[in-house]
């Protein structure tokens, strides 16, 4: 199952910024898990977006744990919207990343 997770920031970007490098290694550690496909910030910069791999049998669970990992959101800076997401066009091409 895939999902995306849309991230509203919920504090003045200039509160956020001291944080997004904290935010970023957590990012990575997600990639290494295979969590992760790809992330990135909205322009203009008011939060950002994730395009998640998560497990079939555990989807919200997975998903609560990485909102709930996320120094954006133990920090209260982020709004996290998260998606279960079941593409069909373009699914083969994403199942090979």
């Amino acid at each position: 199952m895939y999902a995306l997770a849309i991230l509203r920031y919920r504090r003045p970007f200039e509160e956020v910024a001291p944080h997004v490098d904290a935010h970023r290694a957590y990012l990575r550690e997600l990639k290494a898990q295979g969590l992760l496909i790809a992330s990135g910030p909205f322009d203009p910069r008011a939060g950002g977006g994730l395009l998640l791999r998560v497990p079939d049998d555990d989807v919200i669970g997975t998903l609560d744990r990485i909102r709930d990992g996320d120094p954006f959101s133990r920090l209260s800076l982020a709004q996290y919207e998260l998606l279960p997401w079941a593409p069909v066009i373009g699914k083969e091409e994403l199942d090979r990343l």
